[in-house]
């Protein structure tokens, strides 16, 4: 039994919530479904909007942007094909030089879990530099998923925190 096109374009739509971040802070519907661009603009205080992907960009001239995590920051997501609008996610904790805690909203495309905030997620850096560049994420099971491309991380204040 394979999934049909009718799934795969649930799942794609899942996975692209976390564009709409034009609206004008509305971060919740009725249902209380949350999209992670209102989440982490709430949660970490940095104010971009537009969808995901385009955060990085935002950032320039505005906001410290770089390769080293720091609790409060925004870990900024590459657009891909699972990640068509990109994903932003709040870090939480930093356990580790490869290992940090995120707090995000839409991570998932399993449908109990589509538009929820899932808290303390872990987050490990597997790029071959050691540079947050591509890492894996927690699923709402508690296993690490795909490996996923990342920008850096954004810095709620103009200062950059220095690389390793």
């Amino acid at each position: 039994m394979g999934i049909g096109p009718i799934r795969v374009l649930a799942i794609v739509a899942a996975l692209a919530g976390c564009g709409g971040g034009r609206g004008a802070g509305v971060s919740e519907d009725g249902a209380g479904f949350i999209s992670c661009v209102p989440y982490a603009r709430q949660a970490s205080g940095i104010d971009i909007r537009g969808d995901a992907w385009t955060w990085w960009d935002g950032a320039a001239g505005r906001y410290g942007r770089g390769k080293r995590p720091a609790v409060g920051a925004v870990l900024a997501f590459q657009r891909t094909g699972q990640l068509p609008s990109g994903h932003v996610s709040v870090v939480d904790a930093v356990n580790g030089p490869r290992e940090i805690l995120v707090n995000h909203a839409n991570w998932n495309s399993t449908p109990a879990w589509r538009g929820r905030v899932q808290t303390a997620q872990k987050v490990v850096d597997v790029s071959p530099a050691n540079d947050w560049s591509a890492v894996r994420v927690q699923n709402h099971l508690g296993s690490l998923g795909r490996i996923y491309p990342t920008h850096g991380f954004i810095y709620p204040s103009s200062r950059i925190v220095a690389s390793r």
